[in-house]
């Protein structure tokens, strides 16, 4: 019987060590949540490094959007901006233009298909636009 006794006082000490690790790190994980709030996000966690193929990317999404070929999830249709396309494009050609001799031959071929395909996308649209005029 006297077994019984040690193991229930084992029990309930167990049980009172367990709730007070339980409370400390309820407590440091308090503390540290209030410190994310305090110091928010840091600038640029999370951001790719920035590379060519980043930039020709910006500059092909802002042409898609003007084309009205890329929209966001649930915005209506619009109308195309071919003037806006326009510039997007020929902003990648400059890039082309300044970059020749300095980029390595996955560079080159990245931005020639991308112009590529961006010129018969802005082509497409124009036609379509005319055509329903």
């Amino acid at each position: 019987m006297a077994d019984e006794e040690k193991k229930i006082i084992i029990d309930e000490d167990w049980k009172r060590e367990a709730q007070r690790e339980r409370e400390v790190a309820a407590a440091q994980e308090a503390q540290e949540k209030k410190k994310e709030v305090k110091e928010g996000p840091k600038r640029g966690e999370g951001l790719p490094r920035g590379d060519l193929s980043g930039l020709v990317s910006m500059l092909t999404t802002q042409a898609l959007f003007a084309l009205g070929l890329l929209r966001m999830k649930g915005e209506e249709p619009h109308e195309p901006d071919l003037e806006l396309a326009r510039y997007n494009i020929d902003m990648l050609q400059v890039l082309e233009d300044k970059t020749k001799g300095n980029l390595s031959p996955e560079e080159q071929q990245l931005l020639k298909n991308t112009l590529s395909d961006l010129r018969m996308g802005y082509v497409s649209v124009a036609n379509q636009a005319a055509t329903q005029q």
